[in-house]
């Protein structure tokens, strides 16, 4: 089974196969907050930018580490079909989505207060995640970019489950995946280390991106 030692590991192992794309000043959309850094080191690589790309998962009733979808920022939700089978009915959806769409807001102020996003338009997108569970964020974090018409969208992360690799493979031009092991219970299985990635860290590292040219 394949390991990474940790989220850079994973991001230099993730340049190299994303290699094609040095020199063409791609924009990564990281999905926070642990992926965050694993963009900066891509864009660093690559000779890109980094930005983050905010979408939030919904939780299903009494089980909130798994998703029943998720929204962006403009309200756009995708659902699972696995949603209804535990118990997630449309009033449930409703509500974690107005829930979440607050987290986002949040997020927003507090991440990039000073500036709008970057602006995908014409650029070469990849968007970053430190692995593919359900998919759904990563889902809606391809159709948040695809909106604001990228000329190539790729969806780049380390480790998926085969299933959401597939679910998730229409909304990108290109995916670019290092493994998809048929035992996949959870991303953390796949890094040794795999740590909480604050609040702080994302706005620390984003203001350092701020300052690299394009």
């Amino acid at each position: 089974m394949k390991k990474f030692a940790d989220r850079l590991d994973a991001a230099r192992q993730l340049a190299a196969a994303l290699r094609a794309y040095r020199g063409r000043n791609p924009l990564l959309l990281a999905i926070p907050r642990g992926a965050v850094g694993m963009g900066g080191a891509i864009a660093e690589a690559l000779g890109g930018e980094l930005d983050v790309v905010l979408v939030r998962k919904l939780r299903a009733p009494g089980n909130p580490e798994l998703a029943v979808g998720a929204v962006d920022e403009t309200g756009w939700t995708y659902v699972a079909a696995h949603a209804a089978g535990v118990g997630a009915d449309a009033a449930h959806i409703e509500r974690e989505k107005r829930l979440q769409l607050e987290t986002l807001r949040a997020r927003r102020a507090r991440y990039t207060p000073a500036r709008p996003p970057l602006d995908p338009a014409g650029r070469v997108v990849i968007v970053v995640d430190d692995g593919l569970a359900t998919g759904a964020s990563m889902i809606a974090a391809l159709h948040a970019a695809r909106a604001k018409g990228p000329q190539e969208l790729v969806c780049a992360v380390p480790v998926a489950a085969p299933d959401s690799l597939e679910r998730v493979r229409p909304y990108a031009d290109k995916v670019v995946c290092l493994a998809a092991p048929a035992e996949f219970y959870a991303v953390g299985q796949f890094y040794r280390e795999f740590p909480q990635v604050e609040d702080d860290e994302v706005v620390r590292l984003l203001g350092e991106a701020r300052h690299q040219p394009s």
